[in-house]
């Protein structure tokens, strides 16, 4: 699952043409944490897999897949329309309503080093999510 959640990641990140080196670093960050070495993670920047069939994904998931890309259009302080855009379909492929990537926008922070309260946000986010 991490390295098609990371596939997510990578086709935001380069939605707007340009790999920012702080997309670039919380990308490697969330690979390694979750196990991936750096050439796993390289490999999958120059070829994303894609996205897995995200019915058989639990809402733990489902969350932390949109934590992280919420995160990562944040992390280089420039938000762009794509990217919100490309944001809210991910959002709506994972069975979230509309607003979900709004309100959870107003919790995440662009520095990944400071961290919102996640068992709130999660709660928070399963509102949104269409029965």
């Amino acid at each position: 699952m991490i390295k098609r959640q990371l596939s997510e990641l990578i086709r935001l990140a380069t939605i707007d043409n340009d790999l920012d080196t702080r997309e670039l670093e919380l990308i490697t960050k969330i690979g390694k944490v979750n196990g991936l070495n750096e050439d796993e993670i390289h490999d999958l920047i120059g070829k994303p897999e894609p996205l897995e069939n995200v019915d058989i994904l639990t809402d733990d998931e489902k969350f932390e897949y949109l934590y992280n890309v919420v995160q990562l259009m944040k992390v280089d302080r420039q938000v762009f329309k794509s990217e919100i855009v490309f944001c809210q379909r991910l959002a709506s492929k994972l069975g979230y309503k509309e607003g979900v990537i709004a309100k959870m926008s107003q919790r995440i922070y662009s520095d990944p080093n400071i961290t919102a309260d996640r068992e709130d946000l999660k709660r928070e986010a399963q509102k949104y999510l269409m029965d």
